[in-house]
């Protein structure tokens, strides 16, 4: 039987190539995992009263774009939030989590050709796997532009050659950033908007992780598209109620554009896409309404910045993220720095090479791990007591 050529090149997922590594191995200590980016965090007790006060409507076909509730809150978070006015039936599509948005949204919107070309999406590196997958899908070539600490983690996609942006389709940009917690500011979504424009291609806005952050709030790139009144078709916008409000499981997202992006997205959806359960959405829309239980979870996070802060402040490698809840730390190996750790201390990790992709002979992630601050506030201290006992040693 013959497989497609276009994932050869497709790595294992980062949690598959560790449990590679570990399995097998001992743990040298009680295990403490601060590898995946799930939230443990309690969430809204009343979500689970509106699913069973609702929950005849598991009866009936869910709406595929989302009902009309859900939109609503959707827009009028977006109005609190970030000040900017959209349509719910024009603007907002409901997604069974901002993955399922991310990866299908290049197969309704990335052309065949590009100035004649195949077309490039431009992915930061490291970066959600994601990315990669959906370019290769549509038969785009993913194209790594490396986020660099000198340049603050992100990456500097007004660099990059003009024969790429040329054959460039679009461009994926997580702010604030997995791993590195790094955030785009207005000025750098407003220089991405008018590259977008002068090469034209489409913004893919990846802030699910917005809701998490210190003391300023991470702007947006709807933001930035009303500041300048640029085109909303040049734009993709997802957010997702995972990790603003410890909702995982949920598996509520959605995604804002333009009109003429929606109704190509909205059509594909139709086709091939997972629309939420009506009593989940229902719960979905209350929780899209509530901020209090959102600063509540801010405020855990920000104890836990604190404490990181607190252990690791001097340790050689440490900086502390601007927002989400990853801490990238520097190390001599990432791969070896892992396996070590776990056996001797029994905390898992994950290697920074596993999230980014070798260029030019260089993986960007090969000396740095990925530290997950999920874990309740008396765990993750001793994880990373123990992180800190460890690097210093070595």
């Amino acid at each position: 039987m013959d497989y497609p050529e276009r994932f050869e090149n497709l790595p294992l997922y980062a949690f598959s190539r560790l449990r590679e590594l570990l399995d097998g191995v001992e743990p040298g200590g009680r295990e403490i995992s601060m590898t995946i980016g799930e939230p443990r965090h309690s969430f809204p007790e009343w979500v689970t009263d509106i699913i069973v006060q609702n929950a005849k409507g598991f009866n009936d076909y869910p709406a595929n774009e989302g009902i009309p509730e859900l939109k609503k809150e959707i827009v009028d978070w977006l109005q609190r939030r970030y000040s900017v006015s959209l349509d719910p039936q024009k603007n907002i599509l409901a997604l069974n989590g901002t993955r399922e948005g991310l990866y299908n949204s290049l197969t309704a919107l990335c052309p065949e050709k590009k100035n004649n070309s195949q077309p490039i999406i431009l992915i930061p590196n490291p970066f959600y796997q994601v990315y990669m997958a959906s370019s290769l899908s549509v038969n785009a070539e993913p194209y790594f532009v490396e986020a660099a600490p000198q340049n603050n983690h992100l990456p500097d996609f007004p660099a990059v050659p003009k024969d790429i942006l040329r054959r460039t389709a679009g461009v994926y940009l997580c702010s604030p950033s997995n791993p590195q917690g790094a955030v785009a500011t207005s000025e750098y979504w407003i220089e991405l908007l008018n590259l977008a424009e002068q090469y034209d291609f489409t913004i893919f806005a990846d802030e699910c992780y917005s809701e998490i952050y210190r003391d300023r709030a991470p702007p947006g790139a709807l933001e930035a598209l009303d500041k300048i009144a640029a085109d909303p078709e040049r734009l993709v916008v997802f957010h997702s109620l995972s990790k603003r409000s410890n909702l995982p499981g949920l598996r509520s997202g959605f995604l804002a554009t333009g009109p003429k992006n929606l109704k190509r997205l909205n059509q594909l959806k139709s086709y091939g896409g997972a629309p939420l359960p009506k009593p989940l959405q229902y719960a979905a829309a209350a929780v899209w309404s509530d901020e209090k239980h959102v600063k509540e979870n801010r405020k855990l996070y920000g104890a836990k910045y604190k404490l990181a802060d607190d252990i690791l402040s001097g340790l050689e490698g440490y900086s502390s993220p601007e927002a989400g809840f990853f801490l990238w730390i520097k190390v001599q190996d990432s791969e070896k720095t892992t396996l070590d750790l776990w056996r001797e201390t029994g905390v898992r990790v994950l290697p920074g090479t596993y999230l980014a992709q070798e260029k030019n002979g260089r993986n960007p992630g090969q000396d740095f791990i990925r530290v997950a601050l999920v874990a309740q506030q008396k765990i993750a201290g001793e994880a990373l007591t123990k992180i800190r006992s460890f690097l210093e040693k070595h």
